[in-house]
């Protein structure tokens, strides 16, 4: 509860809630409807689900009221057209650039790129490739993820121009515990690159969970 609202505070866009029962961050529905009913309305609700079933995902987007859905696993295309694009962010992690040519397959409000590791879906702290992230954000919207922090946010948004960062490993004192003091580091660096350079419009996106 309180990790939300400290970076509800802060003035994030948006907070996502983990409910993939493997991870250590993972969230169950009911206590996270209960943390998103004291977060401010302003604040997007985000649901990450990793290769799970369509009428669970949907069950678990009607108890919280999700706003979007996050597919963080090996969802297919076809799997993700059954979601309104609208609502819909789909977790890739292209590896070489004939990988992009499969993202224009994806019909989504954005694309999340991240870095995995085989069998590991997120949370690995490990760096995206920018380069292939730059690439892909010229064709949809792009959310940048993968070993964000306040060590290089900055180079980040200067490098990839992303829509929104989605920030989590970095900012955690412990697997599933944000560390206060990393969020508002992190936050006052988005803010001076906001009013020192107005293109850089990124929003930040947090990914929230308790155990």
């Amino acid at each position: 509860m309180e990790d939300a609202l400290t970076a509800a505070e802060s003035g994030v866009q948006a907070l996502g809630y983990i409910f993939y029962p493997p991870s250590p961050r993972y969230i169950h529905p009911l206590r996270a409807k209960a943390i998103m009913d004291r977060v401010p309305s302003r604040v997007i609700r985000v649901g990450v689900f990793v290769n799970q079933g369509y009428q669970e995902i949907l069950a678990i987007a009607r108890i919280c009221r999700l706003h979007l859905i996050q597919l963080h696993g090996d969802e297919t295309p076809e799997f993700c057209r059954r979601f309104p694009a609208s609502r819909l962010i789909k977790a890739v992690a292209p590896r070489h650039e004939h990988d992009l040519l499969t993202l224009k397959s994806y019909r989504v409000r954005g694309l999340l790129i991240d870095a995995r590791r085989p069998g590991v879906f997120g949370g690995t702290g490990e760096r995206a490739d920018w380069t292939l992230a730059r690439k892909a954000g010229e064709n949809q919207p792009l959310i940048l993820a993968g070993g964000l922090g306040e060590d290089n946010v900055a180079e980040a948004i200067r490098s990839v121009s992303p829509r929104a960062l989605d920030l989590n490993s970095g900012l955690e004192s412990s697997p599933g515990k944000k560390d206060p003091r990393k969020i508002e580091r992190v936050m006052e660096i988005i803010r001076g690159l906001q009013a020192a350079e107005p293109a850089a419009g990124v929003k930040p996106l947090f990914g929230h969970e308790e155990r």
